[in-house]
């Protein structure tokens, strides 16, 4: 009974320290730190998993490690970037008493440059991914502040035949630029088509299974 009393004493204690209003920047930003380690764990593991078993070699043991390793360090990432940006955020609001759109990219470029500026497999996805994302966002702002004219047609066709055909043509052509995983995607569907032996590797299997 001592145990629930003193449980419940500092369930109370905390929720009324959550409730303060002085505080807010702080949890906030603990909070911020909380989603990004769930958020990044959520989207990456099925993804290495996935990858892992579709490309990777190895013993049962080593893709597992790839892939808690994948996992933890997207996790790590995102969990760091959140923290250190709304805690940048935060700062700059208390400094100049008000927040302002220059505090943003601030924020997020210190950010970046701290978390995201390893030039390894999980950072160069995730800045590809941005990118992308940044380019169609630029885009439409473009097009609502009226700096170019709103297109008469839906350039989405357009903008599909191009992003294909210039992948297509680097991964035959200069493959090496290509982002590994992008490599391994494209390799299994272009080129490991063009090979079979029998039904085995022409159906089942994508290469025949190695006999032992």
């Amino acid at each position: 009974m001592g145990m629930e009393t003193m449980l419940k004493t500092v369930l109370y204690t905390i929720n009324s320290l959550l409730q303060q209003r002085r505080y807010q920047a702080a949890l906030a930003v603990v909070k911020g730190f909380r989603n990004g380690a769930v958020y990044g764990a959520k989207i990456r593991a099925p993804h290495a998993l996935v990858m892992t078993f579709l490309f990777r070699s190895g013993s049962l043991r080593e893709k597992l490690k790839a892939i808690f390793q994948a996992t933890y360090t997207h996790s790590r990432n995102l969990a760091y970037f959140v923290f250190t940006y709304k805690g940048l955020m935060a700062l700059q609001s208390r400094i100049q008493r008000k927040k302002i759109p220059v505090h943003s990219f601030l924020a997020a470029c210190v950010g970046g440059w701290l978390v995201f500026g390893e030039n390894n497999n999980i950072n160069s996805q995730i800045n590809m991914y941005l990118l992308s994302r940044i380019l169609f966002g630029l885009s439409r702002l473009a097009v609502e502040k009226g700096y170019i004219p709103e297109p008469k047609q839906d350039p989405f066709p357009l903008f599909a035949a191009l992003v294909w055909g210039i992948v297509l043509w680097l991964f035959e052509y200069h493959r090496h630029t290509l982002q590994p995983s992008l490599q391994s995607s494209m390799t299994y569907l272009y080129d490991d088509s063009d090979v079979w032996h029998d039904v085995t590797d022409f159906l089942v299997y994508n290469k025949r299974p190695v006999s032992k």
